[in-house]
C-alpha cells in the first residue's frame, strides 16, 4: 500500500485588530465593587479594550484579515477559502459573518464558513484547516478569522460571572499556506467535559436594554452562570491537568517531547492558573506572554499572543511553540508549531 506523501501547511500571515477604547482595571474594580487588588493582580486585569460602535465582529475580523494578507504578500482575490472562527455574538442572529467577512475583504474567489467551539475555537479551527489543506489541492491559500465584542454581554454586578469580566473586544486572522515550508502547522488535540455544557448560558436582558447599536441586530441578554458551585469544583478538579494533556498530546503527536517546547500563547485567565499552567509544562513568564493588557477575546488570544510574542522577541527561528485555550462548555485545546 503506497503511503500518500502530505504537503506542509505553514503561517504565511498574521494579524489582529484591537479597539482603541478602554476600560482599565480600576474602572472595572470600581464596576463590579471589588478592591483594585483583586482585579489587577489576581484577575490580573490592568485593562481590556472595548468596541466602538462600527466594531462590529465582521469588521474587526476584516481589518485583522487585511493585514495577515499584507504580512503574506498576498491580494484577497488570492484567498481560497475564509473560516470565521470567532463570537457567535455577531452583526445578526442565525447569520454567517464568514460571507459578510469574505464581501469586505472583497476575497471574491474564496468560499466561506463557519466553525465554533467559544474560547477553544482557534486550535480547533487550525486543525481543520491544516487537514483540509493537506489533502485538497484547491486550498493553496486559507484565511481563518475571528473577532469578538462578548465584553457587552457582562454585567460587572453579577458575581457569578466575575471570571469573565476579564473580557475584552478584537479580532485576529491567520493565512495557512499549502506547501509553505516554515511556520509549520502540526497537530492539535482537545478534551471536551460535557457535564459543565450548561454552565453559562445567555439569559434575557432587562426590558429594554439593547447591548448593540441598533444596525448590529436583535441579540440582547447577558451571560450568566447555572451550578456555579458545580462549575467551580470541577473547574478545580480537571481543568490543569486538561490543558497539560492537551498540550503535551499536540507536541508528542507532532514528534516531540513537553521538554522541547519553547513559547506558550493561551488564554487570558487569572494570573495564579497561568503561572500554574506555565510551570506544569516547565516554562517560564519569559517564555510566554500574559494578556493582561488586552483580557480575553475569545479565540483572538492566540493570534495575538502570538503576534505579542514575536513582537517581544520571545519567539526564536526553530523554536517549538503551542497555542491553547479553553471554552465553556467545557472543552480544552492545543496546536503544536515549529516557528521559523
Amino acid at each position: 500500500m503506497t503511503s500518500i506523501e502530505l504537503p506542509p501547511i505553514g503561517i504565511a500571515g498574521l494579524g489582529t485588530y484591537i479597539p482603541s477604547s478602554v476600560l482599565t482595571g480600576q474602572e472595572i474594580a470600581a464596576r463590579a465593587d471589588l478592591p483594585e487588588f483583586v482585579v489587577l493582580d489576581k484577575m490580573g486585569i490592568h485593562e481590556v479594550h472595548v468596541a466602538g460602535p462600527d466594531d462590529t465582529v465582521t469588521a474587526m475580523a476584516s481589518q485583522a484579515g487585511l493585514r495577515a494578507l499584507d504580512m503574506a504578500g498576498l491580494d484577497a482575490k488570492d484567498v481560497d477559502l475564509i473560516v470565521y472562527h470567532g463570537s457567535e455574538y455577531k452583526d445578526h442572529i442565525v447569520w454567517s459573518a464568514a460571507s459578510k467577512i469574505q464581501n469586505l475583504l472583497g476575497a471574491t474567489n474564496a468560499a466561506a464558513f463557519e466553525m465554533y467551539a467559544l474560547c477553544a475555537g482557534a486550535p480547533i479551527a487550525y486543525k481543520a484547516a491544516r487537514d483540509m489543506m493537506r489533502l485538497d489541492p484547491r486550498l493553496q491559500n486559507v484565511l481563518l478569522v475571528t473577532a469578538s465584542r462578548e465584553n457587552d454581554l457582562i454585567d460587572f454586578s453579577n458575581g457569578r460571572t466575575r471570571f469573565m469580566f476579564n473580557f475584552g473586544a478584537g479580532g485576529g486572522a491567520m493565512l495557512f499556506q499549502r506547501r509553505l515550508d516554515r511556520n509549520l502547522v502540526l497537530e492539535s488535540a482537545m478534551r471536551t467535559d460535557g457535564t459543565l455544557a450548561d454552565t453559562v448560558v445567555m439569559t434575557p436582558a432587562e426590558e429594554g436594554v439593547a447591548l448593540l447599536p441598533s444596525e448590529m441586530g436583535t441579540l440582547h441578554g447577558r451571560l450568566d452562570v447555572q451550578h456555579a458551585d458545580y462549575m467551580g469544583e470541577r473547574l478545580g478538579e480537571v481543568s490543569l491537568g486538561r490543558f497539560v494533556e492537551v498540550i503535551t498530546e499536540a507536541i508528542e503527536l507532532s514528534g516531540y517531547t513537553l521538554a522541547d517546547l519553547r513559547f506558550l500563547g493561551i488564554t487570558h485567565m487569572k494570573a495564579s492558573f497561568y503561572r500554574e499552567i506555565l510551570g506544569a509544562v516547565g516554562l517560564t513568564p519569559e517564555q510566554s506572554v500574559y494578556l493582561q493588557d488586552y483580557g480575553h477575546i475569545q479565540s483572538v488570544d492566540q493570534a495575538l499572543a502570538l503576534e505579542l510574542g514575536l513582537a517581544q522577541d520571545k519567539i526564536k527561528q526553530g523554536d517549538l511553540i503551542v497555542l491553547a485555550g479553553a471554552g465553556t462548555g467545557y472543552t480544552w485545546s492545543a496546536t503544536a508549531f515549529r516557528w521559523g
